[in-house]
């Protein structure tokens, strides 16, 4: 089976960043069906309100899961953290309402939850309760690994997402390694491991001599692998295809 390629479209970034990021759910869709025809299996977007904000509310993610749904055939996930909801016991709630509020598009594929956040459990267990799978971020230079390898939900995981924040170009493959080495995965979860910025193409090279899932997208980086600046995802979907590992 191929390694898995997953493409972040937007991520935190925004137009500031890039005219490419898409914002709105028409935009995003776009830019789904644009990542996938150039070879990614499945995409994650942020679900942004019209002012730009992140959103977990189902009103803001029913409109893009129905835009993006409508473009392509493959899983579809989202972030289910801080950034969209600082609070803990009410993202939790945002999370739990989606199962009533959700039944057209339905819900998404699968949700990112980030283990050193707090409430990363209680948020986890909710998700599994409304059958949407967790992808389980763990990032260096946080006691999320650690907190993970205690979790009595690590084996309940889709996957894990091991993010490697070092962005320096020379030291990302050892700080991705020496994540690997920080946890252990429970028997069949599979991991994603992927980088940012200037550490996203080595990673995404590691990750690929390792034969583990990877990422790649504007929430990653916004330059190609020579270092001129992609126009879009899905450039950067072509390029990861086509670099050599």
């Amino acid at each position: 089976m191929a390694q898995l390629l997953q493409a972040c479209l937007n991520g935190s970034r925004g137009p500031g960043d890039s005219v490419g990021v898409p914002m709105s759910p028409e935009s995003i869709a776009e830019a789904a069906a644009l990542a996938v025809a150039a070879g990614a299996r499945e995409v994650r977007v942020h679900p942004r309100t019209p002012c730009g904000s992140e959103s977990l509310s189902p009103r803001v993610l029913a409109p893009l899961l129905t835009a993006v749904r409508a473009a392509v055939a493959v899983p579809v996930g989202v972030p289910a953290g801080g950034p969209a909801e600082s609070d803990p016991g009410r993202r939790v709630e945002r999370v739990r309402s989606w199962g009533a509020l959700l039944g057209d598009p339905g819900l998404p594929d699968h949700a990112s939850v980030d283990w050193h956040e707090p409430g990363a459990e209680e948020v986890a267990a909710a998700l599994l309760e409304l059958g949407v799978g967790v992808e389980a971020g763990v990032r260096s230079g946080t006691d999320g690994p650690a907190r993970f390898a205690r979790s009595p939900l690590a084996s309940r995981v889709l996957r894990v997402r091991a993010e490697v924040a070092d962005p320096d170009p020379a030291t990302a493959g050892a700080s991705a390694r020496a994540l690997l080495g920080s946890f252990d995965v429970p028997s069949g979860v599979p991991v994603l491991l992927h980088g940012v910025d200037g550490g996203a193409w080595p990673v995404l090279r590691l990750a690929r001599r390792l034969g583990l899932g990877t990422r790649i997208g504007f929430a990653d980086t916004l330059l190609l692998p020579d270092g001129s600046r992609a126009r879009s995802s899905a450039e950067l979907v072509a390029a990861a295809l086509a670099w050599p590992s």
